[in-house]
């Protein structure tokens, strides 16, 4: 592996060759399954940031809010209306 850069600093080229291992071993459910799981954890972790900026908003602002992060402002407006409505 002379000249491999790691997808990470802090791995070492034997960790990726595990990790890679492994993936190549799961399923393409198994794969979709780790992908969901990962974006669920994002949203818990965005929404988690969101109450601490936003300590009265409800959960529909808050989902809204998100939607916003991912999306952008106005195509959340556009998609799930004015936060206002």
């Amino acid at each position: 592996m002379s000249g491999y850069r790691t997808q990470s600093e802090d791995t070492s080229p034997e960790a990726d060759q595990v990790s890679f291992d492994l993936y190549r071993r799961m399923s393409a459910a198994e794969k979709l399954g780790l992908v969901a799981s990962l974006c669920r954890q994002g949203d818990q972790l965005a929404l988690a940031g969101l109450r601490l900026r936003h300590p009265g908003a409800s959960e529909a602002e808050l989902r809204h809010r998100l939607a916003a992060l991912r999306l952008g402002p106005e195509l959340a407006c556009r998609v799930y209306g004015s936060m206002d409505e």
